[in-house]
């Protein structure tokens, strides 16, 4: 058989590359519990209708079809889920009657987008996403809550792991909308959609085409680009729209709502957050607050964390179900950094140990002594044959293995990499912390 072609756009990790993943998880998951969200996994399917139903979807639905579908079965109307909040939206209506609100919940899962693989975009991915969802109103201040939790979990991920740091952008969707309301534009999302597309074509394309596709006047389009291009790290950004002259009351919602949010970033993360008024969010369904976060340095992959508020993602006709959340791309946020060995795991394997076979006869001995181990919460593993202990030895070392054990319960443990060896007894013998577990390694160190 032929070697296999991997598939572009389905990355799969080593088993190394897989212990840095599972490590960034787990203080993505143990940071979200922190803060009292509770885990959920959603199916991987949807119907069609529901992935379709929130207006314009730019990413390309991967459609779920039976080989061998029954006569009349057109097989279309399933689609594997191409972000995690209309699922989310969907779980809340089937299960609001067994859910206490505001419902926190936060989940990591895969999913799947038919985009053209590139450096940080893939056509299967892992994504983390925590939401507050209320029933029927929701409190402003989950607005500042969410982005916060995000950056406190990117913040743990920089300084345990040597992640590099991250910088959120933050906007309001009622403050641009309002702006443009107070020029007097109707088509409010048509303006948001190409001013979403500024940091990727900039400002004079971006006027081009607020004049020639939306027939705005020069002025008004110089306007609605002026507004974009102010990104400040404080709340001044308040007086500088101030300064364009133009009124409304859903800028002033606008503008009080993303002051807030700063503001309180300013205290808890520092340097970590700046105001700015060109962010929109390409999705229709996000009504307020609005995220986009890049990691300092790795500006070029886009943002890694983005989401905002949402007022009408799910309703079933008598109650509404507002919610804030935000997501986090860990396979955006990690294949660079893996396949550059920017990130990468002390050795290959969980074991600290390998337990040498004197001979096959013996095998039982070594099997004791490495139950003893696993006992106390020390991984390790039975040597594979009872080799020449040199040989035994070259096997842990390729496999990053730093001890090896001889003889039985009572017996002694070798340091391969110093060459230092004493009595040890399994029973009570432990290793050092920094060897317990794989360590993950910044920098290529």
């Amino acid at each position: 058989m032929a070697r296999p072609k991997p598939l572009s756009g389905f990355p799969e990790l080593l088993p190394a590359q897989r212990m840095v993943e599972q490590a960034v998880i787990d203080i993505v998951r143990e940071t979200f519990e922190l803060h009292g969200f509770a885990s959920i996994e959603t199916r991987a399917v949807e119907t069609m209708d529901s992935l379709t139903r929130k207006g314009e979807i730019t990413k390309e639905v991967y459609v779920v079809r039976r080989l061998h579908a029954e006569p009349g079965e057109t097989g279309d109307d399933l689609g594997l889920h191409f972000d995690l909040t209309v699922p989310l939206a969907r779980y809340v209506l089937e299960n609001s009657g067994h859910l206490q609100f505001p419902f926190r919940r936060y989940q990591i899962q895969k999913v799947w987008r038919g985009e053209r693989p590139q450096e940080g975009r893939y056509r299967e991915f892992t994504q983390a996403d925590i939401d507050i969802v209320g029933e029927n109103t929701l409190a402003d201040h989950h607005d500042v809550e969410a982005p916060l939790v995000m950056l406190e979990t990117l913040e743990r991920l920089h300084g345990q792991l040597g992640l590099p740091p991250a910088r959120m952008h933050v906007n309001n969707r009622k403050l641009s909308e309002g702006f443009y309301r107070g020029l007097g534009i109707e088509d409010t999302a048509a303006v948001l959609q190409r001013v979403d597309k500024f940091d990727k074509i900039g400002p004079d394309a971006v006027t081009e085409l607020l004049t020639d596709e939306l027939g705005l006047s020069g002025q008004v389009a110089a306007k609605c680009v002026e507004l974009a291009t102010i990104c400040t790290e404080d709340d001044s950004f308040v007086g500088r729209v101030r300064e364009l002259g133009v009124h409304s009351e859903m800028l002033d919602e606008g503008l009080d709502a993303l002051a807030q949010v700063i503001n309180a970033a300013r205290i808890q993360v520092p340097g970590r957050m700046v105001a700015d008024l060109k962010i929109a969010r390409g999705l229709d369904y996000y009504t307020g607050t609005v995220y986009e976060t890049v990691l300092v340095g790795y500006e070029r992959l886009g943002s890694i964390s983005s989401g905002g508020r949402y007022d009408s993602l799910a309703t079933d006709g008598k109650r509404s179900y507002p919610g804030v959340g935000i997501s986090l791309g860990l396979t955006r946020l990690l294949m660079p950094l893996l396949a550059r060995g920017e990130l990468a795991a002390s050795r290959s394997v969980p074991s600290c140990v390998v337990v040498a076979v004197d001979t096959e006869q013996t095998r039982t001995t070594a099997m004791r002594v490495a139950a003893a181990l696993r006992g106390r919460g020390i991984a390790c593993e039975v040597a594979p044959k009872a080799d020449k202990y040199g040989k035994q030895i070259r096997y842990a070392d390729r496999r990053g293995i730093p001890y090896v054990w001889f003889g039985g319960v009572s017996g002694e443990v070798k340091d391969i990499r110093s060459g230092d060896q004493v009595a040890a007894d399994a029973r009570v013998w432990t290793p050092p912390k920094a060897d317990a577990r794989p360590r993950v390694i910044a920098g290529g160190q």
